[in-house]
C-alpha cells in the first residue's frame, strides 16, 4: 500500500513539474514571439522611414518657393526623428552601427538648423543645396539595402532574435543576411562625416562663405606651395604636383598631390593662395593595430599644429574609430573658447601620425576679437539650468547660433543620471541657446 501511495506521489510530481515545464515554455515562447514582432515592427518601420525620407529630401530639392521649403524641411526633421527612434529598438547594441546613427542625427540636425531660419532673407547656401543632394544620395543607398534586407527576411523567414542571439554570443556568422545587410548599411555611410553637415555650435557658415578674408601672409606661388607642402609629410615625397584653384573666387588655393615613398601611400593636401595656410590634408592608408592610446595621440596632434604655427588652441573632443583618434580642436582668448575657429584632425594609432587635416573653419572664422564682459552673472546663468544636472565643468565660450551669429555663453558641462551634456547659456540675457548630448563610451564586449 505504501508503494502505491509513494508511486501515486511522484506520478503527481512528474505531471506537476511537466506541467510547469509546458507552461514555463509557453510563456518564453510568448516572451520571444513579442520580442521578434516587436523587432519587426521596428525594422518595417525603419525601411518605411527612409523611403519617406528619400522622397521628401527629393522633394526640397525640386522646391523653388522658399514659402514651402521650410515645412518640408521641418518634415524632414520629423521623420528623421523617427528613423532614429526605430534604429534605437532594434537589438544592434553589438553590430557597429554608429556611423549610421550619426548620419541619421545629422540629417535631423542639418534641416531643423536651416527650417528654423528666414530662408526669405536667408535663403540656402551652394554649400547647404549640396549638402541636400549627399543626403539625398545616401538615403537612397541605405534604401535600397533596406529593401533589400527587408526581401530576404520576408523571403527566408528570417528572425531578428537571431540576429540577437548571434550577436550577443560574439560569433562572426558571415552567412546572417540580416547582419550582413546591416553592415552594407554601415559601409556605405562611412565617409559621410559630420563636417559634412557642419555643427550645431561651430561651424559659421556666414563666415565660410565670405572666404578666407581674415588670413594673414603673402601671395604664394606653385613652388612655394610645393616646399610648404612637403614640410606636412615626416618622410621622403615624390612626384609632388601642383594645381590652382578657385581662381578669382573667395577660396583661391594649390591642391597639392605628393607620393610618401617610405609607407607608399598618396598624400593630398590644399593650401590657400594667400599665407600658404593648410586647409586640408588626407593621407590613404591602411592603419595596422593599435599600440598607442587615445591621450598619446592626442599629444601627437598638439605637437603637430605647434610645429605648423598654430597655436592657444584646446582640445575639446576626442573619439576613437578602430585604429583611428579623431580630434576637435578650438581657439582660447583670454580663457574663453572660441568654438567657430575649429580644427579637426585624424591620427593613426599605430604610429600616431596625422593623416587628416582639416582647418577650414578655423581659417574661415579666426580673427581678433573684442570679447565683451557677460551681463549676467556665471551664478544667474547657473539657475537657468535644469535643477536635475549635476555641473562638472564651467567656462565662457563663442558659439554660433541658428542664425549664424556669434554668441558669448556659459558653458556649462554635466550629467544627469548615466548621460553627459553641455548646455550653452546666453551670457547676455539667460537664454538656453544650445544643449548638446555627448556620446558616451562604447562598451567593449568579450568572448567568454
Amino acid at each position: 500500500m505504501i508503494r502505491g501511495i509513494l508511486i501515486g506521489i511522484l506520478s503527481l510530481a512528474v505531471i506537476g513539474s511537466g506541467y510547469w515545464g509546458y507552461k514555463e515554455h509557453q510563456e518564453k515562447n510568448a516572451v520571444l514571439i513579442q520580442a521578434e514582432n516587436n523587432y519587426q515592427r521596428a525594422f518595417h518601420d525603419l525601411s518605411y522611414r527612409v523611403d519617406q525620407l528619400h522622397d521628401r529630401i527629393g522633394a526640397t530639392l525640386a522646391m523653388n518657393s522658399k514659402k514651402s521649403l521650410s515645412p518640408a524641411l521641418v518634415d524632414v526633421w520629423r521623420i528623421t526623428s523617427e528613423a532614429q527612434s526605430d534604429v534605437g529598438q532594434l537589438p544592434l547594441a553589438l553590430l557597429p552601427f554608429n556611423k549610421t546613427e550619426e548620419f541619421l542625427a545629422g540629417i535631423s540636425d542639418f534641416s531643423y538648423r536651416t527650417a528654423v531660419r528666414d530662408l526669405e532673407k536667408e535663403p540656402l547656401s551652394d554649400d547647404e543645396y549640396k549638402t541636400l543632394e549627399q543626403m539625398y544620395t545616401k538615403s537612397e543607398e541605405i534604401q535600397n539595402e533596406l529593401r533589400n534586407v527587408q526581401h530576404l527576411a520576408i523571403e527566408n523567414n528570417l528572425r531578428w532574435m537571431d540576429v540577437e542571439l548571434a550577436l550577443a554570443s560574439g560569433q562572426k556568422q558571415a552567412d546572417n543576411t540580416i547582419i550582413d545587410g546591416f553592415k552594407t548599411v554601415e559601409e556605405n555611410v562611412e565617409g559621410y562625416s559630420e563636417a559634412d553637415f557642419g555643427t550645431s555650435f561651430m561651424s559659421n557658415e556666414k563666415e565660410i562663405n565670405k572666404g578666407f578674408k581674415e588670413l594673414e601672409g603673402k601671395e604664394i606661388n606653385e613652388a612655394e606651395a610645393k616646399k610648404i607642402a612637403k614640410t606636412f609629410v615626416s618622410n621622403g615625397v615624390s612626384d609632388v604636383k601642383v594645381a590652382k584653384n578657385g581662381e578669382g573666387s573667395k577660396f583661391e588655393f594649390y591642391s597639392v598631390s605628393m607620393h610618401d615613398k617610405k609607407n607608399n601611400v598618396d598624400v593630398n593636401m590644399d593650401l590657400t593662395q594667400k599665407g600658404g595656410h593648410p586647409i586640408f590634408l588626407v593621407q590613404n592608408r591602411e592603419v595596422k593595430k593599435q599600440s598607442i592610446s587615445l591621450n598619446e595621440a592626442s599629444n601627437s596632434a598638439r605637437k603637430f599644429l605647434e610645429k605648423h604655427g598654430f597655436k592657444d588652441l584646446d582640445l575639446f573632443e576626442s573619439d576613437q574609430y578602430d585604429n583611428i583618434g579623431v580630434f576637435s580642436f578650438v581657439s582660447i582668448n583670454e580663457g574663453v573658447r572660441i568654438y567657430p575657429d575649429a580644427i579637426k584632425m585624424k591620427v593613426a594609432l599605430d604610429d600616431g601620425k596625422v593623416i587628416g587635416f582639416s582647418a577650414r573653419d578655423y581659417l574661415a572664422a579666426h580673427k581678433k576679437r573684442e570679447i565683451e564682459k557677460p551681463k549676467i552673472s556665471k551664478e544667474a546663468a547657473a539657475k537657468m539650468l535644469n535643477p536635475s544636472l549635476a555641473v562638472q565643468e564651467d567656462r565662457l565660450a563663442i558659439i554660433v547660433d541658428e542664425f549664424g551669429e556669434e554668441v558669448l555663453c556659459f558653458e556649462f558641462l554635466g550629467t544627469i543620471n548615466k548621460d553627459t551634456y553641455r548646455i550653452f547659456i546666453n551670457a547676455e540675457n539667460g537664454n538656453e541657446e544650445k544643449i548638446e548630448k555627448l556620446k558616451n563610451p562604447e562598451p567593449i564586449f568579450q568572448e567568454v
